[in-house]
């Protein structure tokens, strides 16, 4: 008797955020796709982060008529938005299968990536395979050079490496899955937090595709405050170059002591000029004000972290303990 080789289940993680209008379209689409792939068993994990539109019932209808015996829709809710970290954090944690995906719900990450992506995880062993964004066509100029500055800045400054133009979409191995979960730190730079637990990741590249429908929850600011918190949670040199700028400021300080105390006694009293020692003493004390911030940033977040408050509140779920 022939036996059956049991197929591998994969966990599709969807954060989803006033996604009403997409959240249908992209089950539908991915279904379409998982209909290719036979040898393996997908389940979904959507999140809810405190959406105010309907999202979370076009959800809860989609579980309801998920009622084939291969595919099993879960979803989590959460009491308010915790951001889109929290909520990938949530799906991660939740997940079981061989596998783990992350997904956007709005289709700017391609579901025909995915057969790719599980073909290349199973021919070379690897743990991971990210996709990267060669193109940021359709995406404001201003922002891309902002986005392509941070991944320098940031893979100058930090013990890790991101690859330019990689986005959350991954599918990731059981070990790496749960290398993640393992962290349970409330300020997440999932994409620092990809590169930090290592592991071999392979790279499918992709062009940018635009929302299907609504538009981008990251303004300008947003993008600024998750580029910054990522900066700070993975970078420590900055304090280390205020250190450095001390040193050197004390230094160069002592040196025009010793050289105006040797011309005082050898020339005489000399007169300083007003207006130059004005702008010194409000260039050092600017200086010095960004400095006490910039350390009062690190600070703030290890007050936050030591508070251990959860990533998120769950306010409803249909994933049983």
């Amino acid at each position: 008797m022939m036996q059956t080789i049991p197929m591998k289940r994969i966990d599709v993680i969807v954060p989803c955020f006033n996604e009403e209008d997409n959240v249908k379209a992209f089950y539908d689409k991915t279904k379409e796709i998982e209909g290719s792939l036979t040898d393996y068993n997908f389940n979904y994990i959507f999140v809810d982060d405190g959406s105010t539109d309907k999202t979370l019932d076009v959800i809860k209808e989609i579980a309801k008529n998920a009622v084939d015996d291969i595919t099993v829709v879960k979803y989590i809710s959460f009491s308010r938005n915790f951001g889109k970290e929290a909520a990938m954090y949530a799906g991660i944690k939740s997940s079981t299968g061989e596998y783990a995906v992350i997904m956007d719900a709005d289709l700017q990450h391609p579901p025909e990536l995915l057969c790719e992506m599980i073909n290349k995880i199973e021919e070379t062993g690897c743990d991971s395979v990210s996709a990267r964004r060669v193109s940021r066509k359709g995406e404001p100029k201003i922002r891309s050079f902002f986005a392509r500055s941070f991944y320098r800045i940031m893979n100058r400054f930090s013990r890790i490496d991101i690859a330019d133009g990689a986005v959350d979409f991954r599918i990731m191995s059981r070990q790496m899955v749960k290398a993640i979960a393992s962290m349970p730190e409330t300020q997440r730079f999932s994409k620092g937090i990809f590169a930090w637990v290592g592991f071999h990741t392979e790279w499918v590249e992709f062009e940018n595709v635009e929302r299907a429908h609504g538009e981008s929850k990251w303004s300008m600011w947003a993008l600024a405050k998750y580029a910054l918190d990522g900066f700070i949670d993975f970078a420590d040199s900055p304090l280390k170059i205020v250190g450095l700028f001390g040193t050197f400021t004390a230094a160069g300080s002592a040196i025009y002591f010793i050289i105006e105390v040797l011309k005082t006694i050898i020339m005489g009293k000399d007169t300083p000029g007003y207006a130059s020692l004005l702008c010194l003493i409000l260039f050092f004390g600017g200086v010095i004000i960004s400095m006490l911030g910039l350390i009062g940033e690190y600070i703030g977040r290890m007050y936050l972290e030591t508070k251990g408050r959860p990533i998120y509140v769950e306010k409803e779920s249909n994933i049983e303990d």
